[in-house]
């Protein structure tokens, strides 16, 4: 068995949030995720840095703090969606209307 190789930024959150999606473990949408921080039952946060709701970026940011939870940016909330799940895939898997 080889080990495998080091992961960078981007596909280590790819890997994370894939596998917690396949455990039924992931939050998605802002309710999902409010209701899971204020819960305490979240290990970490993951938040779009182009979100175009200042109050929304604030409720999380907010919450990540008092919880002391941590809060992993992301440039792109397209992307974001896409590793999340939130979207269609087609005959080839590539996404299809990703919801951002």
């Amino acid at each position: 068995e080889e080990p495998e190789a080091p992961l960078d930024k981007t596909s280590a959150i790819q890997k994370v949030l894939t596998t917690s999606l396949y455990h039924d473990g992931l939050a998605r949408g802002l309710h999902e995720a409010v209701k899971a921080l204020d819960r305490r039952e979240a290990h970490l946060c993951f938040l779009a840095t182009n979100c175009k709701e200042p109050t929304y970026k604030q409720l999380v940011t907010a919450l990540c703090s008092e919880h002391e939870i941590p809060l992993i940016p992301v440039e792109d909330r397209k992307v974001l969606g896409e590793w999340a799940g939130l979207c269609k895939l087609d005959k080839e898997a590539n996404p299809r209307k990703v919801v951002p």
